[in-house]
């Protein structure tokens, strides 16, 4: 059977018990997604190699990473976004890790691959050198995200605040900075919609500047991923 650690590891039974189930994970939302089992992946298309799935918020968008791992031939192959970025058809270790980056800003990421007992495999993702729970949790630290839609088009904005660096559906956005009365005021536009992320302080330490986005003056909710 499949078991899923707290790290958000993706465990997988080798050998004759292979067709035990296939967790693909969620760490957006902490929880898995869905199950099924080797014939069940088959009917979806996808490969019966195919160990873990995740998916991670970057700024510039949210991608998905497949890992197929072969443990007969040691094959391994990593798709993002279902575009395939790397694939080794033998490898006689069938531990290790493999690197690579994800995203416009070539955030750096690692898949690891360990032997737990017998024929079972844990497999781990890290980026930038933190586990993905880890890097998440430090994520809601250092970004804010707001989700809307305009003219029709769902829009997806992410303020970086250690950079104050702005990000719309994956583009990096031309922006003017201003010193205001009460803060600061980051100023870009989208299509013909004036849109403005304004810094004030909380006026608590614990709380520290308080980031609110403004599209044609109208305040938008920040969303949690």
């Amino acid at each position: 059977m499949v078991t899923v650690k707290p790290q958000l590891a993706c465990r997988w039974i080798a050998g004759p018990q292979r067709a035990a189930a296939l967790i693909t994970y969620c760490p957006l939302s902490l929880r898995a997604d869905f199950t099924t089992s080797k014939a069940g992946a088959e009917e979806a298309g996808m490969s019966n190699d195919l160990v873990g799935v995740w998916e991670v918020a970057l700024s510039d968008g949210v991608h998905r990473i497949e890992f197929e791992h072969g443990t007969t031939t040691g094959k391994r192959v990593i798709h993002i976004d279902g575009k395939e970025i790397l694939r080794r058809d033998w490898m006689f270790k069938l531990v290790g890790k493999e690197t690579f980056n994800v995203g416009n800003s070539d955030t750096k990421a690692t898949i690891n691959i360990d032997a737990v007992s017998g024929f079972a495999y844990e497999y781990t993702l890290e980026i930038n050198g933190k586990s993905l729970k880890k890097y998440m949790e430090n994520r809601s630290k250092v970004t804010s995200t707001w989700v809307l839609n305009l003219d029709g088009i769902d829009i997806r904005v992410v303020l970086e605040k250690d950079t104050m660096d702005i990000w719309c559906n994956g583009q990096k956005m031309e922006t003017a900075g201003e010193f205001v009365d009460d803060g600061t005021e980051t100023h870009f536009t989208l299509g013909d919609h004036d849109c403005c992320v304004k810094a004030v302080s909380s006026g608590k330490r614990r709380d520290g500047i308080i980031h609110t986005l403004l599209v044609d003056g109208t305040e938008i909710a920040e969303c949690t991923e």
